[in-house]
């Protein structure tokens, strides 16, 4: 199976890990006032997108390069991701990508939920994406490219369930933020370990406060 079915599998909306179980922070954000209507949605979009291009991306790299080293960037992840619902849902959705993938195409990814299992890792998303998809076959481009959209799409779908926008607005928003995306790509593609960087502070600190909400639809 050539690798640009499979992208295309990974990116389909029914493709069951789970992620559309969290909005990345944005119904903390919308409860606490900071997004409001399709202005507000989008100021966040960029700053999320950025901080997946600074946050995720060099460990998605990372892990892609040296699927042998998943361990140590789990353990990385886990001491960046200090905000303890981002760490929980990195973890969470971390081990649903793996555990989904795993039982889709054993062949390839089966040993890697080995590895992980056997190591004791804690299941962080980006350095688990990154290694999956080299065992996919996927390029690091494709790879990096494809986070970067699951990120949107899941935001997206997040507003319009939250009534922020409506189907057809949150679709407009997203085309317009393809150079916004080809923009963090070429930016920071190519980070190391090193750039690792939380670049919204007041982003995570609201979607820190998810816990706390009064009522909840999503879990992050």
């Amino acid at each position: 199976m050539g690798y640009g079915w499979r992208v295309l599998q990974l990116a389909d909306s029914g493709f069951p890990t789970g992620g559309f179980a969290h909005s990345g922070g944005l119904e903390a954000a919308v409860q606490q006032g900071e997004v409001r209507e399709r202005e507000g949605l989008a100021r966040f979009v960029r700053e999320l997108l950025w901080q997946t291009g600074h946050g995720a991306l060099p460990l998605l790299g990372a892990a892609w390069r040296e699927p042998t080293t998943l361990e140590a960037l789990d353990a990385r992840a886990e001491s960046f991701l200090t905000n303890h619902v981002a760490n929980r849902a990195s973890r969470t959705q971390g081990r649903a990508f793996l555990d989904t993938c795993a039982r889709i195409f054993p062949g390839e990814v089966g040993p890697v939920r080995q590895a992980a299992r056997e190591s004791g890792v804690r299941y962080h998303h980006a350095p688990l994406f990154g290694a999956v998809l080299r065992a996919l076959d996927v390029g690091l481009n494709d790879a990096q490219q494809l986070l970067l959209s699951l990120t949107l799409r899941g935001t997206l779908s997040a507003a319009v369930r939250l009534g922020i926008v409506g189907t057809h607005e949150s679709h407009q928003l997203q085309h317009r933020c393809a150079p916004l995306l080809d923009e963090v790509l070429e930016t920071c593609a190519g980070l190391g370990l090193e750039s690792l960087a939380q670049t919204a502070p007041l982003m995570d600190l609201l979607g820190s406060t998810h816990d706390r909400l009064y009522s909840r639809l999503f879990l992050s």
